[in-house]
């Protein structure tokens, strides 16, 4: 064994024990760190012949790299959705790391058990019937993904073909007919082969980002032959959400594959003040649930839903003598396009296991009530104009004047020491978005933000007169 390796083996429990403490210094400084820090990047070094061992690297990483990171395990950080790392998550995340299981084969089938226990706890979670089978998937793109590729593959099985087998080109034109997808969606249809232009959009609701049920009837009387339809549990810039009941009843007169991308939405399942936005969830063909945002454990993680798995391993099969037969019940390695992946259960069961239905549902209520709190003050603020009603998590607004992409990327540069905040564009119109899902955010950072919001709109220049 290398001396480096041998020496760092030996002083294993104390080495962890100073990565420890580096991790709880870095955590217990989150909330007075710059949410986005502005360093430049340190220049790069050559990789070392020898090595130092681990406590060099340590510090090396501790001057060189972490005054750099940003806040984004904190209660600030309200970009791209992005939750925290609660602490049973983070235990299973670092027990993960320990012990380095590969749970896509029952040959080895420990690790997949506990998967399993986890799949059935999120069922429960989200309020779907057993008719839901599910697999974990490294985040919202390949969950959306992966339920594209069933969907293709049912589409084949109605046209007699089977694209797994024949490829893409025996299913001819292809429609994917959705209201406000999400840009992985898009992603997912290039991928498959289906191609970008594959989505059909169509009109939503007035003022709304949900799709209208009556523009989408007409646009499935229109179609030739099979299609695909993808609805929204939750748009990105404003929460918005699909009628999934009345989307179901005309599969039901026309015949269609049925994916919800739920990424964060799903979680609305949990207060009941807003159940009834996911009212019809369970009816879907396939599901898209996103883990590192709400649930809040570490990045990767996601979990895709299926009716169909006999499609699922049909598509992601995979034959080779030392993973065994397929079977009836399919190893998560004739899942999904991974072979080999971590155990990325391990992290959603130890903060499921730790906190429960109760737990969760707090995060999600307080979650809530932060972005109403926001929504308020943004609406009352001179200088800022409220986009759209806050109907969960999401606070999507603009500057009342001159409301240019350069002028709300200043506002968001002065905003960035307290608070991250991402742009998005919603009816044409540029915004700014902060989206509520972290386990630590509370009412005193929401009134901190809306402390700063106040003085970087009193601060921002006026507009040029040019």
């Amino acid at each position: 064994m290398h001396p480096r390796l041998a020496a760092d083996l030996a002083r294993l429990p104390d080495l962890l024990d100073v990565t420890r403490r580096q991790a709880t210094a870095f955590l217990d400084g989150l909330a007075e760190r710059p949410v986005v820090q502005a360093v430049r990047a340190p220049e790069p070094v050559p990789l070392p012949a020898s090595g130092a061992g681990l406590q060099a690297a340590l510090q090396d990483f501790a001057t060189r790299w972490e005054p750099g990171l940003s806040a984004g395990a904190g209660p600030r950080y309200l970009g791209f959705v992005t939750g925290g790392v609660t602490p049973a998550a983070l235990a299973g995340d670092w027990l993960t790391a320990a012990v380095d299981q590969n749970p896509t084969s029952s040959l080895d089938a420990a690790g997949q058990q506990v998967e399993e226990e986890a799949i059935g706890w999120l069922r429960d979670l989200f309020g779907l019937s057993a008719g839901h089978q599910g697999t974990f998937v490294s985040g919202a793109t390949m969950s959306n993904t992966v339920g594209l590729a069933i969907a293709r593959e049912w589409l084949g099985e109605q046209l007699g073909v089977s694209p797994a087998e024949d490829g893409v080109g025996a299913l001819g034109t292809v429609r994917v007919l959705s209201g406000s997808p999400h840009s992985s969606v898009v992603k997912g249809l290039s991928v498959l082969g289906l191609g970008r232009t594959a989505l059909v959009p169509v009109p939503t609701l007035p003022d709304r980002e949900a799709v209208d049920p009556a523009a989408l009837e007409r646009a499935l009387r229109e179609a030739d032959g099979p299609c695909v339809v993808v609805a929204n549990a939750g748009t990105v810039n404003t929460v918005d959400f699909d009628d999934l009941r009345a989307i179901a009843a005309l599969r039901d007169r026309y015949g269609f594959w049925l994916h919800v991308d739920a990424a964060f939405g799903a979680f609305a399942a949990l207060s009941p003040a807003h159940a009834h936005l996911v009212d019809g969830l369970d009816l879907a063909d396939s599901l898209c649930v996103d883990l590192h945002k709400w649930l809040n454990v570490p990045y990767d993680s996601a979990v895709q839903f299926t009716r169909r798995r006999d499609l699922q391993a049909r598509v992601f099969q995979n034959a080779a003598a030392y993973l065994g037969p397929l079977g009836d019940t399919p190893d998560p390695v004739h899942l999904t396009p991974e072979n080999s992946r971590c155990l990325r259960a391990l992290a959603a069961w130890f903060t499921l296991r730790a906190y429960g239905r109760e737990g969760y549902r707090e995060i999600v209520e307080r979650c809530v009530a932060c972005a109403h709190t926001l929504g308020e003050a943004v609406g009352a603020l001179d200088g800022l104009r409220l986009l759209a009603p806050v109907r969960l998590s999401v606070v999507c607004f603009t500057l009342a004047d001159a409301p240019t992409t350069e002028r709300l990327a200043a506002l968001a540069g002065r905003l960035a020491d307290e608070v991250f905040l991402t742009p998005t564009v919603y009816a044409g119109v540029p915004a700014l978005r902060a989206a509520f899902s972290n386990w630590r955010t509370t009412e005193e950072d929401t009134r901190l933000i809306i402390r700063a919001l106040e003085r970087a709109v009193r601060e921002l220049p006026e507009p040029s007169s040019r």
